[in-house]
């Protein structure tokens, strides 16, 4: 892989937060931009953490908006308990928990990958709650979605065996097979310091249960979807095999009247968007929530 690094240091990024405890676990949370802007939070996705919107939270307070942004328990630098079950339910909780702590209140809601589950379950709880909702590539659609190989065989009978197999070779060439832009090696081996920091890609059999819980929740989570009155936006790669184009024609489908960004290029953006053309995101982001 070649290009140009996008991702500041990970320890950077770190420094600039701090760790609470939410459900009976130390949870990583960064705040930034200034304290009486519009809030906004952040959900990143799987196997990575909040350092990939890295790129994009500089442009966000620019434009005024106060950001929170967390790693999931089980990602980046929280917790990553390892009987732990990782319910997608907790995981919203856990997001309850952080803006009771932070005292953010009614605030817009960008999410990506793991975190478009996540993010409807909180639409379910509480729509109101959420004064937007912005959209990455993810499985909005439980039907639509089409995990690739490795995810396969971890979240199969033989992920327990495999998981502690996983290296940086192997995390980047899983990585390269969604991408539809190259990232540099050097954001890459950030990518996988964050999931593999205290052995955390050991935990993907778990996390990634993830699968099975959308199904189970496949109808009230597509109904938060549709029926979520705010407005919302749609920032889509079409060249992601796991929830790109075909993903993107339900939406346009079935949610007429949101905005859609399609970062078709080219060349086309993959799976990670704010990675893959982080300008394009921020410039997309900025325009909707900006106040």
């Amino acid at each position: 892989m070649n290009g140009t690094a996008v991702l500041p240091p990970l320890a950077e990024w770190t420094r600039g937060g701090s760790r609470v405890q939410a459900g009976g676990h130390q949870v990583f949370v960064r705040q930034d931009g200034p304290a009486d802007g519009a809030p906004v939070t952040l959900l990143h996705g799987f196997p990575t953490s909040s350092h990939d919107w890295a790129p994009i939270v500089p442009a966000l307070t620019r434009a005024g908006l106060r950001v929170t942004t967390l790693d999931f328990l089980g990602f980046g630098e929280s917790a990553k308990p390892r009987r732990h079950a990782y319910s997608l339910l907790d995981q919203a909780a856990l997001v309850e928990e952080v803006w009771r702590q932070t005292g953010t209140g009614r605030t817009a809601l960008v999410a990506h990958d793991y975190g478009v589950s996540v993010g409807q379950e909180l639409l379910a709880r509480d729509p109101s709650r959420i004064s937007r909702m912005a959209w990455l590539n993810g499985g909005l659609y439980p039907d639509l979605h089409r995990p690739v190989r490795t995810q396969r065989l971890l979240h199969g009978p033989l992920g327990p065996l495999i998981a502690p197999l996983t290296t940086r070779r192997r995390f980047a060439a899983a990585l390269h097979g969604v991408l539809g832009r190259e990232l540099c090696d050097e954001d890459v081996r950030a990518l996988w310091a964050a999931a593999s920091r205290a052995g955390g890609h050991r935990l993907a059999p778990r996390l990634l249960r993830y699968i099975d819980e959308r199904r189970r929740h496949a109808g009230r989570w597509t109904a938060a979807l549709e029926e979520y009155p705010g407005p919302v936006l749609f920032v889509w790669g079409p060249a992601d095999p796991v929830s790109g184009a075909h993903m993107l024609a339900r939406v346009r489908s079935r949610l007429p009247r949101a905005a859609v960004v399609e970062l078709a290029g080219p060349p086309a953006v993959g799976h990670y968007p704010q990675l893959e053309d982080p300008a394009a995101v921020a410039d997309a982001l900025t325009s909707f929530l900006a106040p």
